[in-house]
């Protein structure tokens, strides 16, 4: 399988039931797959409320714009301001959280693995990385323009990515200009 390019702006917008704010699903692996090995998206949080819990689920959410959100519940287990741009933070996903905004709308990168089949390493990087073999992953760009290579080669800019699993073989990313970043996910398989 090869990559699979995605861009912020086409990404289906799912509205939450709560009404508290928006999904835009980048990836869920399996395709189609009632329980997902692991999902990538990115959410837009508008006001204050519960997080959805996800039972046997590992998440993994990194503040991509706005003045953030304080995760926590209500045992004391979790207690955190998610304050700071780019600060990949991870939790299980069997807890429930309340959310509160520490101003307006909250955009956030949002990793979720089925925990024992699935782990994911998230974390931004600026240089040049090789595409690894046998393994899945997700990159996003928020900041410059990337070169992607693998069986052709393609660049990315702001709010576009690619994902891909673990058939494939191999690649580099490389950085454009000066000063680019993106959220890699590294996601190895368990089983």
């Amino acid at each position: 399988m090869s990559l699979t390019f995605f861009d912020y702006a086409s990404l289906p917008v799912s509205r939450w039931r709560n009404g508290g704010g928006e999904t835009r699903e980048i990836a869920c692996w399996p395709v189609g797959g009632e329980d997902f090995g692991w999902r990538a998206s990115i959410a837009t949080i508008e006001q204050n409320g519960p997080f959805s819990t996800f039972p046997e689920v590992e998440r993994s959410i990194t503040l991509l714009a706005g003045d953030g959100v304080r995760l926590f519940s209500a045992e004391g287990h979790i207690d955190h301001e998610l304050a700071q741009s780019l600060q990949p933070f991870s939790f299980p996903g069997d807890i429930a959280l309340e959310a509160t905004l520490l101003g307006g709308n909250s955009q956030d990168f949002n990793i979720m693995t089925r925990r024992g089949c699935w782990r994911a390493d998230v974390c931004i990087i600026s240089g040049a990385q090789p595409l690894p073999v046998s393994r899945a992953g997700v990159v996003y760009v928020v900041r410059g323009d990337w070169q992607i290579q693998h069986e052709e080669s393609r660049r990315l800019s702001h709010q576009q990515g690619c994902w891909w699993t673990p058939m494939i073989r191999g690649g580099q990313l490389r950085p454009l200009v000066a000063n680019s970043q993106l959220i890699w996910v590294d996601l190895l398989s368990a089983v």
